[in-house]
Protein backbone atom coordinates (compact mmCIF):
# COMPACT_ATOMS: atom_id res chain seq x y z
CA UNK A 1 0.00 0.00 0.00
CA UNK A 2 3.34 2.45 0.88
CA UNK A 3 4.52 1.82 -2.30
CA UNK A 4 1.20 2.36 -3.99
CA UNK A 5 0.69 5.45 -1.97
CA UNK A 6 4.42 6.93 -3.06
CA UNK A 7 3.68 5.91 -6.89
CA UNK A 8 0.57 7.90 -6.60
CA UNK A 9 1.97 10.94 -5.13
CA UNK A 10 5.27 10.82 -8.37
CA UNK A 11 2.19 10.27 -10.67
CA UNK A 12 0.06 13.14 -9.43
CA UNK A 13 3.73 15.06 -9.75
CA UNK A 14 4.15 14.57 -12.93
CA UNK A 15 0.86 15.28 -13.88
CA UNK A 16 0.40 18.69 -12.27
CA UNK A 17 3.86 19.53 -14.27
CA UNK A 18 2.76 22.05 -16.95
CA UNK A 19 6.42 22.44 -18.26
CA UNK A 20 6.12 18.17 -18.40
CA UNK A 21 2.64 18.37 -20.52
CA UNK A 22 4.28 21.28 -22.51
CA UNK A 23 6.82 18.86 -23.51
CA UNK A 24 4.74 16.28 -24.75
CA UNK A 25 3.21 18.52 -27.08
CA UNK A 26 6.38 19.66 -28.27
CA UNK A 27 6.79 15.86 -28.97
CA UNK A 28 3.96 15.81 -31.00
CA UNK A 29 5.08 18.76 -33.06
CA UNK A 30 8.13 17.52 -33.62
CA UNK A 31 6.74 13.48 -34.56
CA UNK A 32 4.41 15.77 -37.25
CA UNK A 33 7.50 18.09 -37.99
CA UNK A 34 9.71 14.70 -38.98
CA UNK A 35 7.04 12.66 -40.84
CA UNK A 36 6.35 16.00 -42.94
CA UNK A 37 10.44 16.86 -43.70
CA UNK A 38 10.45 12.94 -44.35
CA UNK A 39 6.86 13.39 -46.85
CA UNK A 40 8.55 16.34 -48.47
CA UNK A 41 12.40 15.02 -49.27
CA UNK A 42 10.84 11.82 -50.47
CA UNK A 43 8.86 13.88 -53.51
CA UNK A 44 11.32 16.50 -53.97
CA UNK A 45 14.23 13.84 -54.74
CA UNK A 46 12.47 11.05 -56.70
CA UNK A 47 11.59 12.53 -59.61
CA UNK A 48 8.62 9.51 -60.54
CA UNK A 49 7.11 10.52 -56.97
CA UNK A 50 7.10 14.60 -58.12
CA UNK A 51 5.21 13.33 -60.95
CA UNK A 52 2.70 10.86 -59.49
CA UNK A 53 1.92 14.42 -56.98
CA UNK A 54 1.44 16.47 -59.79
CA UNK A 55 4.28 18.78 -58.91
CA UNK A 56 6.40 18.88 -62.36
CA UNK A 57 3.86 21.67 -63.58
CA UNK A 58 5.74 23.83 -60.62
CA UNK A 59 9.17 23.38 -62.11
CA UNK A 60 9.72 25.76 -64.79
CA UNK A 61 12.53 25.44 -66.85
CA UNK A 62 13.28 28.05 -69.97
CA UNK A 63 14.31 26.90 -73.50
CA UNK A 64 14.81 29.30 -76.39
CA UNK A 65 12.55 29.58 -79.47
CA UNK A 66 15.03 27.59 -81.70
CA UNK A 67 14.64 24.42 -79.60
CA UNK A 68 10.43 24.36 -80.45
CA UNK A 69 9.62 21.51 -82.53
CA UNK A 70 13.00 19.83 -81.39
CA UNK A 71 13.49 16.09 -80.09
CA UNK A 72 14.32 17.93 -77.53
CA UNK A 73 11.60 19.72 -76.69
CA UNK A 74 10.02 16.19 -76.98
CA UNK A 75 12.12 14.61 -74.45
CA UNK A 76 12.16 17.52 -72.16
CA UNK A 77 8.02 17.20 -72.18
CA UNK A 78 8.29 13.22 -72.32
CA UNK A 79 10.14 14.17 -68.43
CA UNK A 80 6.63 16.23 -67.57
CA UNK A 81 8.40 19.44 -67.35
CA UNK A 82 6.80 22.86 -67.21
CA UNK A 83 8.68 24.93 -70.36
CA UNK A 84 8.67 28.45 -71.00
CA UNK A 85 10.47 29.87 -74.16
CA UNK A 86 12.52 32.68 -74.47
CA UNK A 87 13.52 34.41 -77.79
CA UNK A 88 17.25 35.16 -76.31
CA UNK A 89 19.13 33.27 -73.50
CA UNK A 90 19.24 36.47 -71.59
CA UNK A 91 15.80 36.80 -71.59
CA UNK A 92 15.96 33.28 -69.23
CA UNK A 93 18.82 34.11 -67.55
CA UNK A 94 17.83 37.19 -66.27
CA UNK A 95 14.64 35.21 -64.43
CA UNK A 96 16.97 31.73 -63.40
CA UNK A 97 16.87 31.53 -59.94
CA UNK A 98 13.28 33.54 -59.20
CA UNK A 99 10.90 31.77 -61.04
CA UNK A 100 13.21 29.66 -63.34
CA UNK A 101 15.35 26.65 -62.51
CA UNK A 102 16.98 26.12 -65.39
CA UNK A 103 17.65 27.85 -68.60
CA UNK A 104 18.35 25.06 -71.84
CA UNK A 105 19.75 26.96 -75.14
CA UNK A 106 22.27 26.59 -78.36
CA UNK A 107 25.31 27.94 -78.42
CA UNK A 108 26.24 27.79 -82.17
CA UNK A 109 25.10 26.04 -85.39
CA UNK A 110 26.25 22.75 -84.71
CA UNK A 111 23.90 22.05 -81.70
CA UNK A 112 25.89 22.42 -78.91
CA UNK A 113 23.57 22.61 -75.94
CA UNK A 114 24.16 24.46 -72.88
CA UNK A 115 22.55 23.84 -69.05
CA UNK A 116 22.29 26.45 -66.93
CA UNK A 117 20.49 25.79 -63.18
CA UNK A 118 20.14 27.21 -59.97
CA UNK A 119 21.52 24.73 -57.58
CA UNK A 120 20.07 26.69 -54.70
CA UNK A 121 16.72 25.90 -55.83
CA UNK A 122 15.07 22.77 -53.66
CA UNK A 123 14.17 21.26 -56.78
CA UNK A 124 17.43 20.91 -57.80
CA UNK A 125 18.49 16.57 -57.36
CA UNK A 126 15.26 15.66 -59.08
CA UNK A 127 14.92 18.63 -61.71
CA UNK A 128 18.71 17.75 -62.46
CA UNK A 129 18.03 14.35 -62.91
CA UNK A 130 14.99 15.09 -65.19
CA UNK A 131 17.09 16.88 -67.22
CA UNK A 132 19.52 15.07 -67.47
CA UNK A 133 17.27 11.79 -68.80
CA UNK A 134 15.99 14.31 -71.62
CA UNK A 135 19.17 15.34 -72.49
CA UNK A 136 20.56 10.98 -72.68
CA UNK A 137 17.38 10.84 -74.75
CA UNK A 138 18.07 13.52 -77.36
CA UNK A 139 21.84 12.52 -77.21
CA UNK A 140 20.69 8.81 -78.42
CA UNK A 141 18.25 9.85 -80.58
CA UNK A 142 20.91 12.41 -82.68
CA UNK A 143 23.74 9.60 -82.92
CA UNK A 144 21.54 6.74 -84.06
CA UNK A 145 19.64 9.15 -86.38
CA UNK A 146 23.20 9.82 -87.91
CA UNK A 147 23.27 6.39 -88.81
CA UNK A 148 20.85 6.26 -91.21
CA UNK A 149 17.75 4.99 -88.74
CA UNK A 150 14.28 5.53 -89.01
CA UNK A 151 12.42 7.27 -86.14
CA UNK A 152 10.49 4.10 -85.41
CA UNK A 153 13.68 2.19 -85.39
CA UNK A 154 15.34 4.66 -82.95
CA UNK A 155 12.07 4.49 -80.29
CA UNK A 156 12.66 0.40 -80.37
CA UNK A 157 16.23 0.92 -79.37
CA UNK A 158 15.55 3.36 -76.86
CA UNK A 159 12.45 0.99 -75.23
CA UNK A 160 13.73 -2.52 -76.20
CA UNK A 161 11.47 -3.70 -73.26
CA UNK A 162 7.73 -3.33 -72.52
CA UNK A 163 7.38 -4.52 -69.16
CA UNK A 164 3.96 -5.55 -67.75
CA UNK A 165 3.83 -5.47 -63.83
CA UNK A 166 1.28 -8.24 -62.03
CA UNK A 167 0.32 -7.48 -59.01
CA UNK A 168 0.62 -10.55 -56.94
CA UNK A 169 -0.20 -10.89 -52.93
CA UNK A 170 -1.70 -7.12 -53.04
CA UNK A 171 -4.76 -7.81 -50.35
CA UNK A 172 -1.40 -8.19 -48.06
CA UNK A 173 0.18 -5.06 -48.99
CA UNK A 174 0.62 -2.33 -46.18
CA UNK A 175 -1.31 0.87 -46.33
CA UNK A 176 2.28 2.95 -46.59
CA UNK A 177 1.59 6.66 -46.34
CA UNK A 178 3.53 7.28 -50.12
CA UNK A 179 5.63 4.32 -51.79
CA UNK A 180 9.13 5.77 -52.23
CA UNK A 181 12.04 4.00 -50.93
CA UNK A 182 13.53 6.84 -49.64
CA UNK A 183 10.64 7.40 -47.41
CA UNK A 184 10.65 4.02 -46.05
CA UNK A 185 14.57 4.24 -45.72
CA UNK A 186 14.01 7.55 -43.55
CA UNK A 187 10.99 6.57 -41.78
CA UNK A 188 11.93 2.85 -40.61
CA UNK A 189 16.02 3.75 -40.42
CA UNK A 190 15.74 6.78 -38.19
CA UNK A 191 12.61 8.68 -37.22
CA UNK A 192 10.50 5.84 -35.43
CA UNK A 193 13.27 4.45 -33.78
CA UNK A 194 14.21 8.50 -32.87
CA UNK A 195 10.09 9.04 -32.13
CA UNK A 196 9.65 5.90 -29.91
CA UNK A 197 13.10 7.06 -27.92
CA UNK A 198 11.89 10.23 -27.09
CA UNK A 199 9.60 10.01 -24.13
CA UNK A 200 12.85 7.89 -22.47
CA UNK A 201 15.00 10.52 -22.98
CA UNK A 202 12.20 13.15 -21.10
CA UNK A 203 11.69 10.08 -18.72
CA UNK A 204 15.70 10.38 -17.65
CA UNK A 205 15.51 14.38 -17.18
CA UNK A 206 12.34 13.84 -15.06
CA UNK A 207 13.91 11.22 -12.61
CA UNK A 208 16.75 13.34 -11.50
CA UNK A 209 14.38 16.41 -10.82
CA UNK A 210 12.24 14.01 -8.90
CA UNK A 211 15.37 12.54 -6.51
CA UNK A 212 17.23 15.68 -6.89
CA UNK A 213 13.88 17.99 -5.71
CA UNK A 214 14.17 15.64 -2.71
CA UNK A 215 17.38 16.58 -1.82
CA UNK A 216 17.06 20.68 -2.42
CA UNK A 217 13.75 20.59 -0.19
CA UNK A 218 14.86 18.57 2.72
CA UNK A 219 12.62 15.93 2.14
CA UNK A 220 14.92 13.32 1.19
CA UNK A 221 15.27 12.57 4.80
CA UNK A 222 11.54 11.95 5.24
CA UNK A 223 11.80 9.62 2.33
CA UNK A 224 14.39 7.44 3.59
CA UNK A 225 12.87 7.21 6.77
CA UNK A 226 9.76 5.87 5.75
CA UNK A 227 8.35 2.18 5.78
CA UNK A 228 10.10 1.01 2.50
CA UNK A 229 13.37 -0.70 1.65
CA UNK A 230 15.44 1.13 -0.66
CA UNK A 231 14.39 -0.95 -3.87
CA UNK A 232 10.84 -0.11 -2.83
CA UNK A 233 11.67 3.30 -2.86
CA UNK A 234 13.60 3.41 -6.53
CA UNK A 235 10.63 1.38 -7.84
CA UNK A 236 8.19 3.72 -6.03
CA UNK A 237 9.66 6.95 -7.59
CA UNK A 238 10.58 5.57 -11.33
CA UNK A 239 7.50 3.27 -12.04
CA UNK A 240 4.85 6.09 -12.89
CA UNK A 241 7.43 7.71 -15.04
CA UNK A 242 8.45 4.73 -16.57
CA UNK A 243 5.14 3.69 -17.42
CA UNK A 244 4.09 7.54 -18.86
CA UNK A 245 6.90 7.11 -21.05
CA UNK A 246 5.78 3.99 -22.49
CA UNK A 247 2.53 5.35 -22.99
CA UNK A 248 3.67 8.30 -24.62
CA UNK A 249 5.92 6.08 -26.74
CA UNK A 250 2.47 4.11 -27.67
CA UNK A 251 0.56 6.67 -28.38
CA UNK A 252 3.56 7.84 -31.02
CA UNK A 253 2.83 4.26 -32.41
CA UNK A 254 -0.89 4.89 -32.95
CA UNK A 255 -0.14 8.41 -34.35
CA UNK A 256 2.19 6.48 -36.69
CA UNK A 257 -0.09 4.28 -37.61
CA UNK A 258 -2.56 6.62 -38.58
CA UNK A 259 -0.34 8.48 -40.81
CA UNK A 260 0.07 5.31 -42.19
CA UNK A 261 3.12 4.14 -41.27
CA UNK A 262 2.73 0.39 -40.08
CA UNK A 263 4.64 -0.06 -36.90
CA UNK A 264 5.15 -4.03 -36.96
CA UNK A 265 5.23 -6.08 -33.85
CA UNK A 266 4.55 -3.15 -31.40
CA UNK A 267 4.51 -5.18 -28.35
CA UNK A 268 7.96 -6.60 -28.30
CA UNK A 269 9.13 -2.93 -29.28
CA UNK A 270 7.47 -1.54 -25.71
CA UNK A 271 9.26 -4.87 -24.23
CA UNK A 272 12.08 -3.38 -25.38
CA UNK A 273 11.63 0.03 -24.59
CA UNK A 274 10.56 -0.86 -21.28
CA UNK A 275 14.52 -2.35 -20.44
CA UNK A 276 15.96 0.65 -22.19
CA UNK A 277 13.94 3.26 -20.41
CA UNK A 278 14.72 1.24 -17.23
CA UNK A 279 18.30 1.76 -18.07
CA UNK A 280 17.70 5.40 -18.33
CA UNK A 281 15.88 6.02 -15.76
CA UNK A 282 18.18 4.01 -13.51
CA UNK A 283 20.99 6.55 -15.43
CA UNK A 284 18.92 9.25 -13.80
CA UNK A 285 19.03 7.94 -10.18
CA UNK A 286 22.48 7.45 -9.92
CA UNK A 287 23.06 10.50 -11.51
CA UNK A 288 20.56 12.13 -8.79
CA UNK A 289 22.94 10.35 -5.82
CA UNK A 290 26.34 12.12 -7.20
CA UNK A 291 24.75 16.00 -7.22
CA UNK A 292 23.07 17.68 -4.70
CA UNK A 293 20.98 20.52 -6.79
CA UNK A 294 19.21 20.66 -9.73
CA UNK A 295 21.19 22.55 -11.88
CA UNK A 296 24.62 19.87 -11.73
CA UNK A 297 21.53 17.26 -12.74
CA UNK A 298 20.37 18.97 -15.96
CA UNK A 299 23.92 19.54 -17.01
CA UNK A 300 24.69 15.69 -16.21
CA UNK A 301 22.08 14.26 -17.85
CA UNK A 302 22.22 16.68 -20.98
CA UNK A 303 25.86 14.97 -21.27
CA UNK A 304 24.65 11.44 -20.67
CA UNK A 305 21.85 12.04 -23.91
CA UNK A 306 24.46 13.04 -26.02
CA UNK A 307 26.68 10.57 -25.13
CA UNK A 308 23.24 7.60 -25.53
CA UNK A 309 22.39 9.81 -28.41
CA UNK A 310 25.98 9.11 -30.15
CA UNK A 311 25.96 5.35 -29.16
CA UNK A 312 22.22 5.23 -30.61
CA UNK A 313 21.56 6.58 -33.56
CA UNK A 314 25.26 6.62 -35.05
CA UNK A 315 25.11 3.15 -36.01
CA UNK A 316 22.26 3.00 -37.88
CA UNK A 317 24.19 5.28 -40.37
CA UNK A 318 27.55 2.53 -40.14
CA UNK A 319 27.60 -0.32 -42.62
CA UNK A 320 30.85 -2.17 -40.70
CA UNK A 321 31.19 -6.06 -41.52
CA UNK A 322 33.42 -6.05 -38.98
CA UNK A 323 31.53 -4.51 -36.66
CA UNK A 324 28.58 -6.50 -36.99
CA UNK A 325 28.11 -8.86 -34.27
CA UNK A 326 28.17 -5.76 -32.02
CA UNK A 327 25.82 -2.99 -34.03
CA UNK A 328 23.19 -5.82 -33.94
CA UNK A 329 22.59 -5.78 -30.58
CA UNK A 330 22.38 -1.52 -30.28
CA UNK A 331 18.66 -1.31 -29.13
CA UNK A 332 17.66 1.20 -32.28
CA UNK A 333 19.12 -1.42 -34.98
CA UNK A 334 17.17 -3.84 -33.09
CA UNK A 335 13.89 -1.66 -33.40
CA UNK A 336 14.54 -0.95 -37.04
CA UNK A 337 14.89 -4.63 -38.07
CA UNK A 338 12.08 -5.30 -35.45
CA UNK A 339 9.40 -2.62 -37.02
CA UNK A 340 10.51 -2.61 -40.41
CA UNK A 341 9.35 -6.10 -41.30
CA UNK A 342 5.65 -8.02 -40.49
CA UNK A 343 7.87 -11.58 -40.96
CA UNK A 344 9.52 -11.67 -37.17
CA UNK A 345 12.64 -13.74 -36.90
CA UNK A 346 13.18 -15.74 -33.52
CA UNK A 347 17.31 -15.19 -33.69
CA UNK A 348 15.92 -11.51 -33.37
CA UNK A 349 14.86 -11.94 -30.04
CA UNK A 350 17.79 -13.16 -28.62
CA UNK A 351 19.46 -9.50 -29.04
CA UNK A 352 17.04 -8.05 -26.56
CA UNK A 353 19.54 -9.65 -24.11
CA UNK A 354 22.25 -8.09 -24.02
CA UNK A 355 19.97 -4.74 -23.54
CA UNK A 356 17.51 -6.72 -20.58
CA UNK A 357 21.16 -7.48 -18.97
CA UNK A 358 22.48 -3.80 -19.02
CA UNK A 359 19.66 -2.23 -18.26
CA UNK A 360 19.06 -5.04 -15.04
CA UNK A 361 22.45 -3.93 -14.03
CA UNK A 362 21.68 -0.55 -13.89
CA UNK A 363 18.88 -0.40 -11.64
CA UNK A 364 20.47 -2.72 -9.44
CA UNK A 365 23.70 -0.07 -9.05
CA UNK A 366 21.05 2.76 -8.61
CA UNK A 367 19.74 0.74 -6.04
CA UNK A 368 22.98 0.25 -4.79
CA UNK A 369 24.13 4.06 -4.87
CA UNK A 370 20.24 5.15 -3.08
CA UNK A 371 20.90 2.72 -0.40
CA UNK A 372 24.55 4.36 0.20
CA UNK A 373 23.26 7.89 -0.07
CA UNK A 374 20.82 6.91 2.68
CA UNK A 375 22.92 5.61 4.72
CA UNK A 376 25.45 8.61 4.44
CA UNK A 377 22.70 11.09 5.57
CA UNK A 378 20.96 9.35 8.33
Amino acid sequence: MKLLSLSRKESQDILSNKIYLMVVFVQLFIILGAFGLALVSSMITDPNMIDQWQGSAAIKVGITQDLSGSSLEKSLKDQNLNLVYYQTPEEGRNELGTTMVAMIYLTNSQGDIVLETDTGNVFYPVISEKINRALDSYRLEQRLSQQGLTYEQIKVIQNPLVLKEVPVNSNQTAALAIDSSYFVEIMYGFIIPFIVLLPLFLASNIVTDSVVGEKERKTFEVLLMTPLSSSMVVIGKILPILLFSLLQSAAWILLLELLKVPVYHSLLLLVLLFFVGLGFIGLGVIISMLVDSTKEANSAITLLLFLATFVLFVPLFMDLPWLQGFLNIIPTVIMVRLTSTPVLDPALLLSFLPTVVISLIIFGLSIYFFKKEGAIRL
